[in-house]
């Protein structure tokens, strides 16, 4: 089961539109679709919401650092050790160069493959062993440019693909608190259903 949502990025208006915050816009989008409100939390140096679930599940609370991408750990170590949430049950939403715009996976564990706010994750909670939700943003081709182009906006196209991306994600929430990594997946990678094609004109409906 998931207990915290993370989303990763850089706080500051002149960062909000950039492929590095791709994790903010998905938490974003969950926090409306659960009808949540981020709030501004000093002890845990971010924005967060506390959504209440039914049963005995617990509260499900979200999290935005606001400590700038290379010490967003500090945040989600402040937040997980309070309320003594296991790394297994936190989700980190991030942008990932590996997949194009539009492209989305989940895994467990692994390295950090250079993001510094995974990096920074790793290091403050002393695990690996957290879900992470791969937000694709493609790769400008060329490793000395990841730096700038990760501090970019998108373009147009590619801003459009991220975020229909994010919207198709949300159908898959309840999959996603549950633990359950492999339907989600499949929810959310779903293929519409085909129309069905006319009827031909003069011919009775099969019974």
């Amino acid at each position: 089961m998931i207990r915290l949502l993370v989303g990763l990025g850089n706080p500051g208006t002149e960062y909000e539109a950039t492929n590095h915050n791709a994790g903010f816009w998905w938490i974003d989008a969950v926090a409306r679709e659960l009808k949540a409100s981020l709030q501004p939390e000093r002890s845990y140096h971010g924005l967060v919401a506390r959504v209440n679930r039914p049963g005995d599940q617990g509260p499900l609370w979200l999290l935005e650092p606001q400590t700038y991408m290379n010490l967003s750990g500090k945040s989600v170590a402040a937040l997980a050790r309070f309320f003594k949430i296991a790394p297994d049950e936190i989700l980190v939403a991030h942008d990932e160069l590996d997949l194009l715009p539009g492209q989305m996976k989940i895994k467990r564990g692994g390295g950090h493959a250079g993001h510094n706010g995974l990096r920074d994750i790793h290091a403050q909670l002393g695990s690996n062993d957290y879900w992470r939700l791969r937000l694709g943003i493609g790769h400008p081709g060329v490793k000395a440019e990841v730096a700038d182009y990760v501090l970019r906006k998108p373009k147009p196209e590619a801003r459009d693909a991220i975020h229909d991306c994010i919207h198709k994600t949300l159908p898959a929430i309840d999959l996603l608190l549950a633990g359950e990594m492999e339907r989600a997946t499949m929810k959310i990678n779903a293929k519409p259903p085909r129309p069905k094609p006319p009827r031909p004109e003069g011919l009775p409906p099969k019974p």
